[in-house]
């Protein structure tokens, strides 16, 4: 097994040792019902600096925590943890230590929505993608599988039971929008078109760079990008929506964190720039202003405004 490959596996194992034979709470708290196949509807964060992930992120983002035991009767012993923000669910975050691994695999996994988990799973590997763990079931919030697709970019896909979150638009320190970094533009179209019924599609050219936007239903769901970074294998990249990045770069070393990239315009919109938690797991953050005339209008402009 390649390294690559041994990595992903692990990070498999680690999202559903974690979450095994546990009725975890739904990605949504208010049953929606609704099926948005091929929106990224959670994110979780594999850390083993648990609590220094957790000021880092609260003191850059207003983010808040909530042990998965507590409300929800799991026990105190389940290694999981909610994120929220202003209150709404928005992640969790599994502690890496407690799994008793060697290895260093701290990373944000992207979960997508589908609405047959058994289909797109088959459809995925007939398309060349690798299933690391069949569906396995998490209760209340549904029936998971962590996977890659063929250039190996992991992500795990989701099947929820009681629905997907409603669109909204993003706040300052929400999740924005979600890429995946990928050698091969046009395979990586072919494929996540299938895999999640994508019927959309918006190209944006900066230079040689290649940038794709997919989603259905006139709804932007992800980029597609010509890796940047040509030193890092196939990723995906998720963005939070930020007023200011020097203010969070400022702040960044202080936490414990690092700056992969400093700020720069983006052809999308607004500004942009890449860091590394206490961990060092990966994330962007991007300014977004709801009244400029630019391509990042269009990835989520459409969204419904929050109740």
């Amino acid at each position: 097994m390649s390294i690559v490959r041994a990595f992903a596996a692990l990070v498999a194992a680690v999202l559903l040792t974690s979450c095994a034979a546990i009725n975890l709470p739904p990605v949504s708290e208010t049953p929606t019902n609704l099926e948005l196949s091929g929106k990224i509807v959670w994110y979780d964060l594999i850390t083993d600096t648990p609590a220094a992930s957790q000021r880092f992120y609260a003191e850059l983002f207003g983010w808040e925590y909530e042990e998965v035991g507590g409300r929800y009767g799991l026990g105190a012993d389940i290694n999981y943890t909610l994120i929220r923000h202003k209150g709404r669910l928005i992640g969790g975050m599994i502690n890496e230590n407690k799994l008793q691994r060697s290895e260093e695999i701290s990373q944000w996994i992207v979960l997508m929505s589908v609405s047959n988990l058994q289909v797109a799973v088959t459809n995925l590997e007939v398309a060349g993608g690798i299933v690391y763990t069949p569906p396995t079931d998490l209760a209340d919030r549904g029936w998971i599988s962590v996977v890659a697709d063929p250039q190996g970019a992991i992500f795990a896909l989701l099947e929820s039971n009681s629905g997907d979150p409603m669109d909204r638009k993003p706040r300052v320190g929400d999740f924005l929008w979600t890429e995946v970094w990928v050698n091969d533009v046009d395979a990586a179209t072919d494929f996540y078109g299938r895999l999640a019924g994508y019927d959309s599609e918006t190209k944006v050219f900066d230079d040689d760079l290649n940038y794709r936007i997919l989603g259905s239903k006139n709804k932007p769901r992800i980029g597609l990008v010509k890796n940047p970074i040509p030193e890092i294998d196939p990723v995906w990249v998720s963005y939070i929506r930020v007023e200011d990045p020097s203010a969070i770069l400022a702040r960044v070393e202080e936490l414990g964190g690092r700056i992969l990239v400093d700020t720069r315009d983006r052809e999308v919109g607004g500004q942009v720039a890449l860091i590394a938690d206490p961990s060092g797991a990966a994330i962007a953050i991007q300014t977004w202003d709801p009244g400029m005339a630019s391509a990042i209008d269009e990835i989520v402009i459409t969204t419904e405004d929050e109740e």
